[in-house]
């Protein structure tokens, strides 16, 4: 299930709220957030990060408390989300922040002052549309303040057979 809208919108806030009630109805989560730029979670001067400007290609870091996979693309293209998902085993459920051009279900977070055009009119694969507008529109609408009926409607979703791609 795919959460997008533009920046500014929400989709961070928004999980960070249904995940815990997705969590706490005893499903597994996982999430894969596409950042739209360079972007590095290791620091210069640590070890991890000598080994990747040494030429390693992949760098596994560890400890009792979790542990990260940092991967070179060097000169490959950026992996679909279907192959990033198949890296993941043992989930309930994926969620994906961004990919709004992923041919997957999505929801819409979409806030009026952020002053961007809504995307389901151009996109079928947005279900439903979260937000705090007013306005009507042709999809089911969510209350981006109700993260547990957010949670609820992607239950609802899938209980009813539909899944991704």
């Amino acid at each position: 299930m795919g959460f997008a809208g533009y920046s500014g919108s929400g989709k961070t806030t928004l999980l960070e709220k249904v995940i815990p009630i997705l969590t706490g109805k005893g499903l597994r989560i996982a999430v894969i957030k596409h950042a739209h730029h360079d972007f590095d979670i290791d620091k210069p001067g640590k070890d991890t990060y000598r080994h990747r400007k040494a030429g390693a290609r992949e760098v596994l870091i560890v400890s009792a408390q979790r542990w990260a996979l940092m991967h070179e693309l060097s000169k490959e293209t950026e992996p679909t989300l279907e192959d990033l998902c198949s890296r993941f085993s043992g989930y309930d459920l994926i969620l994906a922040e961004g990919y709004k051009h992923a041919a997957i279900p999505k929801l819409e977070v979409h806030r009026k002052e952020t002053g961007s055009d809504a995307i389901y009119p151009t996109d079928p694969g947005i279900i439903a549309v979260v937000t705090d507008s007013k306005d009507s529109f042709p999809l089911p609408k969510l209350d981006i303040n109700a993260p547990e009926e957010v949670a609820n409607f992607i239950l609802d979703y899938f209980s009813k057979g539909n899944h991704a791609n």
